[in-house]
């Protein structure tokens, strides 16, 4: 059975500065101190959240009316061990994985430095958010099929908005390592469509239980280079 996967580009090894910029107004102490992570060895990455139609192969009743090119969503962190096991035995070579938070912070922000891989700003045409700062309904509230928006310079979509999406990344109060992990709950990245921009920025994080599903939260794929 041909277990539908979806594209994903090499992101080569290398370092960046993790956290917020001291620019940005909305960042939290959970994104502070802004700290250079290395990044050892490069690592394949989603091109986009996983979908609906690929979900469905492992569960077929799971979303079952949505189209089949949304992200899929309402999957808990104990779903996505389970969906994980069984790509896996069917996969050759490094195993299929949810990427870290450094992982990835590394693949959204594409080199850049700001608050946004965009820019210090976030645009209604550059991602899929429900408000704007101004509290003025901007976006189509609901989600969209994946790659409806442009990619980051490193050919990503969706990383800004849409779906936020889990990491396997267990939570801690600020992203060094190094610092407390809290038992059963992990870090989830990126915003959602009924977010506001300020909930979308590069640096944001937050921390939820393993079990927690979410119509707002899904994942994408990540696996160590061959």
């Amino acid at each position: 059975m041909t277990r539908l996967l979806s594209p994903t580009l090499t992101i080569p090894h290398g370092s960046f500065l993790m956290g917020a910029c001291l620019e940005d107004k909305f960042a939290n102490d959970t994104e502070r101190p802004r700290h250079r992570v290395e990044i050892t060895r490069p690592f394949e990455i989603g091109v986009y959240p996983v979908t609906v139609a690929e979900w469905a192969i492992f569960e077929t009743q799971h979303d079952s009316s949505a189209a089949n090119d949304l992200p899929v969503v309402n999957v808990s962190h104990i779903d996505i061990t389970r969906y994980l096991d069984w790509l896996n035995e069917a996969s050759t070579g490094p195993v299929w994985r949810l990427p870290s938070e450094e992982e990835w912070e590394y693949a959204c922000r594409a080199g850049t430095e700001t608050i946004f891989s965009t820019g210090d700003q976030l645009e209604k045409s550059d991602a899929n958010f429900l408000f704007d700062e101004a509290i003025e309904r901007i976006g189509p509230g609901c989600r969209t099929p994946v790659s409806t928006y442009p990619p980051n310079p490193w050919g990503l979509h969706d990383l800004h908005g849409n779906v936020a999406e889990w990491t396997a990344s267990q939570w801690r109060p600020d992203s060094r390592d190094g610092t407390a992990c809290v038992p059963h709950r992990y870090t989830i990245r990126g915003g959602a469509w009924d977010y506001l921009p300020r909930l979308l920025r590069s640096s944001w994080r937050d921390g939820l239980e393993e079990h927690t599903r979410r119509d707002n939260l899904g994942f994408r794929l990540a696996r160590d280079a061959d």
